[in-house]
């Protein structure tokens, strides 16, 4: 709690300031509305924002863990098999320089309006940084670990599983740290072409000229993203502390 205090008051005093620069009216409510005004927004449909958040932390959250198992998976193999590596790992870079954007009407095509297009586009945005940020893990073992191991007569898979798998902790733990946001965009992104969640709202709201609506909704985006962080922290801490896997918990909590 200490650690986040500092980022706490700074938040308050910005949001203090905020709210006073729209009370002497420098700055213009019909673009940045005030705090009162976006807490008034939240406040005018409880149920509709409840249903709406809840609808994108469900998307996000299936999205991250699809894309968990995939890069995880694909990373094991690319790990095992040198020349697929060398294959494959191109043509991932390849899809992740293309814009969610881009690709979502796609989506719609293939799932149709909902959920499942909304997963989909949440799950391709956050698969990059798993497998990049695990496979850098698994491949980044030292030089005297993996002789050791050569030394006993270890075959792949146990060292894959016994040495670099242990070795990659961390580097997955950076990687999903990225990929928790980047499958919160993903969703975003969903919504605003199949519907449903914040991005739809965020949709409306911006024919309908309603920026505070527009804020409450990224207000609630980004309370998604950080409790998310902190349930990956969470989950991390509670491994490390079963099987250390980082040579102390500010690893973690950094």
């Amino acid at each position: 709690m200490k650690k986040r205090m500092p980022f706490l008051l700074f938040t308050l005093f910005l949001i203090c300031v905020w709210e006073f620069l729209s009370w002497r009216s420098w700055i213009p409510e019909s673009l940045f509305p005030p705090p009162h005004q976006v807490l008034k927004a939240l406040t005018e449909t409880p149920h509709e924002w409840r249903e709406a958040t809840l609808r994108s932390a469900l998307a996000s959250g299936e999205g991250l863990l699809i894309s968990l198992a995939s890069g995880v998976l694909l990373a094991f193999i690319l790990s095992l098999f040198t020349l697929l590596k060398r294959a494959l790992l191109p043509l991932a870079v390849f899809f992740q320089t293309v814009p969610i954007i881009a690709i979502a009407p796609l989506l719609v095509i293939y799932f149709g309006y909902g959920l499942p297009t909304v997963v989909a586009s949440s799950a391709i945005v956050a698969f990059f940084p798993v497998l990049a940020s695990f496979l850098i893990g698994l491949e980044s073992v030292e030089k005297e670990k993996l002789e050791l191991f050569e030394l006993y007569q270890a075959n792949s898979w146990q060292t894959l599983i016994k040495l670099r798998l242990p070795s990659a902790f961390l580097s997955l733990y950076s990687g999903l740290k990225v990929a928790v946001g980047l499958a919160i965009i993903g969703t975003v992104a969903g919504e605003f072409v199949a519907g449903g969640g914040l991005g739809s709202i965020i949709d409306e709201a911006r024919t309908q000229q309603r920026v505070d609506r527009v804020f409450a909704a990224l207000v609630l985006l980004a309370l998604l993203g950080l409790l998310g962080l902190s349930l990956l922290q969470f989950v991390f801490y509670t491994l490390n502390k079963i099987r250390p896997y980082a040579r102390s918990s500010e690893e973690l909590s950094s």
